[in-house]
């Protein structure tokens, strides 16, 4: 009886002592083990055996990224305007035993590593430049903290501005000045555009006065063609007519005094028309001697 209980004891402190002296490290964990106060080992991922009341985790460091919020604070750039920043920074620990060794806490150190060198850098420029400047604020920043924290086993690897809050008396000048620009933008757009048509406007005027004058040319050049067709048709059709004239006079009997006749009428027909349109009228001095006009005019149809 005395037996058994002895060996329940002795399981139980076994048992006691197994709890106690082993250890499991999670995937990307990183623990220091110290025995009898003084730094022993780094526990890496997986299960371990602890000597029991004499050595004892001492820290814990994830070696996975961690993202640090960066409270605001109020920053004076150059032009001596107050503005709050605030932003975020990506930290890695890189070796864990200088971070659990180099330095108390080193997530609040770089916070405040941060907070300086974005106050420094802010102070560099004017508040225009900051906006248009982040990213090389954010490079800078992150440059000068990973420097210092290389002696903690720590690795910066990003830092990130995440708002830039100027005064409200700034916010509203720069939204006037911004809506100033954008009417401005929308003016000149708007002339670029009445311009724009006004020369589209003066080209089609021109190319409608050009083909105008190109119409009217072709127009003119076909009636002068035209009337110039004409007059010689009309010269050949007289021509003509007078040749078959003087052929019918020459060839026909009695043609000569049938002409002479015709001749006659003509005169005395003139003559009368004369004397109906004016109330003055000039007489030839031969005016009674029809029949020497009438020679006159034959001989010279003769002659042609």
């Amino acid at each position: 009886m005395e037996l058994s209980i002895i060996l329940i004891v002795v399981a139980i402190v076994v048992v006691v002592i197994l709890y106690f002296s082993s250890h499991i490290v999670p995937q990307r964990s990183a623990h220091i083990v110290e025995r009898l106060g003084r730094y022993h080992r780094t526990l890496e991922a997986g299960f371990h055996i602890l000597v029991p009341f004499i050595d004892r985790v001492a820290y814990k460091r994830t070696l996975k990224e961690t993202p640090i919020d960066v409270p605001p604070q109020q920053c004076i750039t150059k032009d001596n305007i107050t503005v709050d920043v605030d932003g975020i920074i990506y930290l890695q620990v890189m070796d864990p035993v200088k971070a659990a060794y180099g330095i108390e806490n080193y997530i609040w150190a770089s916070s405040q590593l941060a907070q300086t060198t974005m106050r420094s850098e802010i102070g560099k420029l004017d508040l225009d430049q900051i906006f248009e400047v982040r990213e090389s604020i954010n490079a800078a920043i992150c440059g000068a903290v990973d420097k210092a924290s290389d002696p903690w086993g720590i690795k910066v690897t990003r830092y990130e501005i995440k708002s830039i809050t100027p005064p409200r008396t700034i916010r509203d000048a720069m939204e006037k000045q911004m809506r100033a620009e954008r009417e401005k933008r929308a003016m000149i757009a708007e002339s670029e555009g009445e311009r724009q048509a006004c020369i589209n406007r003066a080209e089609g005027e021109k190319q409608e006065a050009i083909a105008r004058s190109e119409g009217e040319k072709t127009r003119r050049i076909n009636e002068a063609e035209g009337r110039a067709q004409e007059i010689l048709l009309v010269a050949q059709a007289t021509a003509d007519g007078l040749s078959a004239i003087a052929q019918a006079i020459s060839t026909t009997e009695g043609g000569a005094d049938a002409v002479n006749l015709r001749l006659a009428e003509q005169y005395i027909a003139e003559f009368g028309k004369l004397a109906k349109e004016g109330t003055t009228m000039v007489l030839p001095s031969n005016l009674t001697d029809i029949a020497s006009v009438v020679k006159v005019a034959a001989s010279v149809m003769q002659k042609k």
